[in-house]
Parts: structure tokens; sequence; C-alpha cells
């Protein structure tokens, strides 16, 4: 029966490469059921919609992997069908794009396991950086295994067809006029239609998120998030009046120690304080990899992997409800240094056009600080050199060339061999990178000058490997190990800086990038952007832990008035201790954007949709509510606003 559909022509081959392809990538979608068994909706109306839509866009996937053999088999002329070139790039290229497809299944298991969903713009970054990427594999799995488990299911898969005689099939038969342009006429109306009417997001018909990115095609959805790393706001999602956008946004930012310097679409204004001019503390600042809320005893962890930072929530100004604005490290930088919402899209770290903007650093370098940035990786990694560079930093990194670009006047220093201990894929471990800050915070002191130090970790981060022997979880067994770690370092730091004359008139803040995992089933799992941050040794300023709903975006702005100073500001972030202060917060992923105040989310998609919820903290589940107008006007003021000076180069 199954031989009668078979087509025995010179399209043999390729007609069991596509049945092939769809029944993988169906049991793929199968797995990703079976493993998050107690997340999916098991209605069985929407397991066969998963399916189905999956079916759907495997089909447009797989046409467009198909596209160069089709049109090979369309032009090869009769005569040289079967022929030694023929079979030569026959077998060749179908051998090496199964063995492709082989892997990026295999892939898109581990990315599956790492971030729960399909291949999206983080996949499309790690393409790019593919030295830390490719020695992570190395150090994460077991890549000999690994390849050579590829190149037997490859071997199994090309045996088959051989089997089947699709081989033969292909190489015996000849085509037709007929046949040739019937299948190169099918294909190329078929993927026109994918590429002009489907959209990656129409596969997320689901309120369940998972069972809409187990819909997804992986291989469509990295495609569709490359074409889509930076957006428009206003050609992809609800907009106002630029008019009422910015009052409504100037209205949220006005206090009564700030005054706006120009009016418009502007929030620029000078923040006065009547204590002023202010303390000349230096500043040490550590942004932490993937430290999440919940890994701490102080929001009811019970392993004990943080024993130092709980000791610290006790004697420091801690931050008890504030929360990430994003899922990925460059979206905390931009957070933290610009004081900005995240904007849709890629985050300003990594766009064109994204130096000598006003950021955090701007303030100290006019109170003549001296700004470094220390990263124990490559800071060619997800630009960040070019953005700290570009915007006033000196760098230390473990990068081995010494030229930024021409337009960055900036030093950058490398971290060498003798001054490193331990080593991964991602950079050098925390201790290493501490010790580096210590050596340049004694110079700084040494030549009398006052310093903002910008540390990123990165021993927080799979393969989770460390130095042997400074904790109780061996090294490379858990994300738990690596916490633990990263607890330690810190508290080796702090007993170190504290024999050094600077300690006293230095302040430390310490806060995550952003949490381990940002995975859930609702469409944005709002427990999963809750971090940690500390402002320690300001005795000035006492010991408070801060209750009020608050973003990263307003850690600094928080700061400088602990610190009394007067400043400019293009900040979107407020000082958190203001009486006045609105509790709120802004996050988002790369296409959706937040805010959320106390327990209230309204969520924008680049569908110009949106949506309202409650929020229960109970069991960190949303909940529909009509939708609220004035709500939903200031979400999107937030990020048009924000949106518009970047783009328009205000934010200079």
């Amino acid at each position: 029966m199954f031989k009668r559909i078979v087509p025995q022509g010179r399209f043999s081959l390729l007609f069991y490469f596509i049945v092939w392809f769809l029944l993988t990538s169906q049991f793929l979608r199968a797995v990703f059921l079976v493993w998050e068994y107690d997340q999916v909706s098991w209605n069985a109306i929407n397991v066969l919609r998963t399916l189905l839509t999956g079916l759907f866009f495997d089909i447009g996937t797989v046409t467009f992997l198909s596209l160069m053999a089709i049109f090979y088999y369309a032009i090869m002329p009769n005569r040289w069908i079967g022929s030694w070139a023929d079979k030569a790039l026959v077998y060749f290229f179908t051998a090496l794009e199964i063995f492709i497809l082989v892997f990026t299944f295999f892939a898109e298991i581990t990315f599956w396991d790492e971030f729960k969903t399909r291949f999206n713009f983080i996949a499309v970054d790690y393409l790019i950086y593919t030295h830390e990427v490719v020695a992570n594999i190395k150090e994460s799995y077991p890549l000999p295994l690994l390849i050579g488990g590829v190149l037997l299911i490859t071997a199994t898969v090309l045996f088959l067809f051989f089997k089947r005689k699709a081989f033969t099939s292909t190489f015996t038969h000849k085509a037709s006029l007929k046949q040739r342009l019937t299948v190169l006429i099918t294909a190329v109306i078929v993927s026109l239609f994918y590429i002009s009417l489907i959209k990656n997001y129409q596969a997320e018909w689901s309120v369940n998120r998972y069972n809409s990115e187990i819909s997804k095609s992986g291989i469509y959805s990295f495609f569709a998030a490359f074409r889509n790393n930076q957006m428009e706001y206003v050609q992809f999602y609800t907009s106002i009046e630029k008019d009422r956008a910015f009052a409504i946004v100037r209205d949220k930012l006005k206090s009564n120690d700030s005054k706006f310097t120009e009016s418009g679409y502007s929030i620029h204004r000078t923040i006065s304080d009547s204590l002023g001019p202010g303390l000349k503390k230096n500043v040490v600042f550590i942004l932490v990899e993937s430290l999440s809320g919940s890994f701490l005893k102080e929001f009811g962890n019970k392993q004990n992997i943080t024993p130092f930072l709980d000791s610290l929530a006790q004697k420091s100004i801690f931050f008890e409800n504030l929360y990430a604005t994003g899922t990925r490290t460059v979206r905390g930088m931009e957070a933290v240094t610009l004081c900005i919402p995240p904007t849709p899209g890629q985050s300003v770290v990594k766009r064109p056009d994204n130096h000598n903007l006003y950021t955090v650093c701007s303030v100290f370098k006019k109170r003549h600080y001296d700004c470094n940035f220390f990263y124990g990786g490559d800071g060619y990694f997800d630009n960040m050199n070019s953005y700290f560079g570009g915007n006033g930093f000196n760098i230390y990194d473990r990068g081995r060339g010494s030229v930024l670009g021409d337009d960055i006047k900036t030093t950058r220093n490398n971290i060498d061999d003798s001054e490193v201990t331990f080593e991964n894929a991602w950079g050098i471990c925390d201790e290493d990178i501490f010790n580096k800050l210590l050596k340049v915070a004694d110079m700084q002191h040494k030549n009398k000058k006052p310093f903002f130090n910008f540390v990123m970790t990165t021993s927080n981060h799979r393969p989770f490997t460390y130095p042997a022997g400074r904790i109780d979880i061996p090294s490379g067994t858990s994300r738990e190990g690596a916490v633990k770690y990263t607890d330690f370092a810190l508290r080796e730091l702090f007993k170190k800086a504290s024999k050094k004359p600077w300690f006293n008139n230095t302040v430390f803040m310490i806060v995550a990038d952003h949490c381990a995992s940002s995975a859930g089933k609702d469409e944005i799992d709002i427990a999963n952007y809750h971090i940690p941050a500390f402002i320690v040794n300001f005795p000035e300023a006492g010991v408070l832990k801060i209750e009020k709903q608050c973003s990263q975006i307003d850690l600094f702005p928080t700061l400088f008035s602990l610190m009394h100073w007067n400043y400019e500001s293009d900040f979107f972030g407020r000082n958190v201790l203001d009486n006045n202060f609105e509790e709120r917060s802004l996050i988002g992923t790369y296409r959706k954007l937040v805010l959320m105040k106390r327990d209230k989310v309204m969520i924008l998609s680049d569908q110009k949709k949106q949506a309202f919820y409650s929020w229960e903290k109970k069991d960190n589940s949303l909940r529909p509510l009509p939708v609220e107008k004035a709500f939903l006007e200031e979400t999107i003021s937030w990020y048009q606003t924000a949106d518009y000076l970047f783009t328009n180069k205000l934010l200079k």
C-alpha cells in the first residue's frame, strides 16, 4: 500500500527526506509534551491543535530546507542523471543536510532544557558568538559521544533511504519537463505563501505558553528571530499620540526634587538635593549572573546556598520586591546603566549607534570619577566592550585585542594569564575577577581618583564549573553549586576589601542581571523576574529593607539620592525612597512588554494586542481582567516614549 503512494522517480529521495523530517519533528514535539507533562494543557483538542499547528509550520520549514535540492533536480539535464557527478552531489549534500538537521534536533533539546522555549533570539546570538558557545558545549556535554550519536543516526537514516531504494530511483529515473515544473512551482508557491502570510507568532494560539512553544518549529522560529532582532515600537505595538504618551510619562516622573528643563518630547530634568553637593564615595557595582531571588533563604530557599548574601540582607539596604527588566545579561546592563525600560527587540547594548549615550557613567564622569568595566570573558561577546567603551568606561577583560573602534576613546586592558587561577568557556572565575578589581581599586586609591567600577560575574552559568575545594558541592554538577560558589567569592571579596584603605569610603551595590530561568506556562512568568539587590557598606544610610515594588532602572537614581547628588537626568528610573514613588516594575521579553503595578499586569504583544491580568503571587498565576484604559495608556507610554527617545537619538 505504502509503495503505491511513494513516487518511484527522480523525486523519490526528496519525498523520503520530507517524510523523515516531518516524522522526526513531530516525534520531538511529542518528547517536549511528555517532558513538560505537568505544565502543558492535556485537553484532547489542545494536544491535537499543538500537533497540527506544529505540522503546519514544519511543512513550511521543510519546504525552505528542500528548495535548493528541488532547484537542482529541476535544472539537471536528463542525460546527466545517474552520472558520477550527480551521485556525488546528491549523496554529499543529502548526508550533510541530514547531519546538520539531526544535530539541530539535539540542539533543540539542550536549548529547551536551558530556556524552556524553541529557538529564539538567544539562539541567534549563540550563532554569532561561536567561540564561547562551542567551548560551553565542550565543557557541558560529552561532545565525542554527541557527535558520534549524530553520525550514527545520520548513517541510519541514509541506510533506510538506501533500503527503500530512494537513491536508486533518484539516479535511474528521468524527469519530464511537466514533473520538474510541477514540483518547482509548487515549492515556490508554498515558500511565498509562508514568507508573505505566515508569521512565527501565529503559532502562539494557546494561553498556555508551553503548548504554544511546542507548536512551533525550532528552525522556523530561529529565522523569524533572526529577521526581527530590532522592532520599531509604533509598527508592531499599540501606540497613542506622542503628546499624550510623553505627558503621562512626565507626570509619572515628576517629583519634589526634580525640574523638567525641556518641554515636548523629552524627559530631561535636573535633580536637586537640599543636602548637595553630596558625598564622594567610591562605588563598586556587581552585576551577578542569573541570581534568582528564589536562591536566597530570605525568600524561602531551604538549601542554604547563599549564606553570605543572606547575612548581607540583614545589614544593608536590601530591595525585597525588585524585578529584572528582562531575561538576558544585556537587558540587565541596559537597565542599570541607562535606567530605561526594555525597548522591543534587542537590548540597546547590542544595537547600532549606542555610543555616547547619557548613562549613569555620565553622572560619575561629571564628578571626575574613574569609570571601569570588568568582565571575566572576552567583552566582544554580546557587544559589551563596544557599549561600555563607547559610553565612557575603561575595559578590563580577557580579550586579546586592544582596538575597540575609531570612535571609542577609552582603554582596553587585558587580564593576563598570571592573574587567572581558573577559567571556563565563559571566562575566569569570580574570585579572579574580584582580585583584579581589588588590584585596580588599589591603584585608583593611590592616584587619589574616586572610582566607579562595574563588575560582571560569570561563574553562575553553564557548565557551572569553578575552583575545587571552595564549597561543599563539586564543580560542574549543578546550578546550586555555581550559586554557592558565587556567594563564597563575594564573601572573599568583602573579606579582602575590608582591609583596604579605601574600603570605608566605598559603597558596594550587588544585583542580579536576571533570573536563572524565565519560563512558565503563562505569557510572562512574573516570579522568574524577581531578583535581589543590595546597597552595602553605607553607614550614613543605615540598614533598611525596602518593600516597595520597583525595578532595576531605579537602583542608581536611589543611590544618587542617598549620596545627595545634584545631577542631570534622562532616566526613566526614580528614587525608590521618595515618599511619592509609585510602585511599579517594567519587564519583558524581546517581544512582550509589561507594566506591573502591585498585583495587576498589562502585557503588550507585537501584534498590536494587549492583555490585562491579576497576578496571584501564591501560585504565580495570571488571571484575565477586563482592560483598564488608564492602565493600558500608561503601559504604552513607558515603552513608546523610551523607544522614541532612543531611535531618534535623544538619549545622547
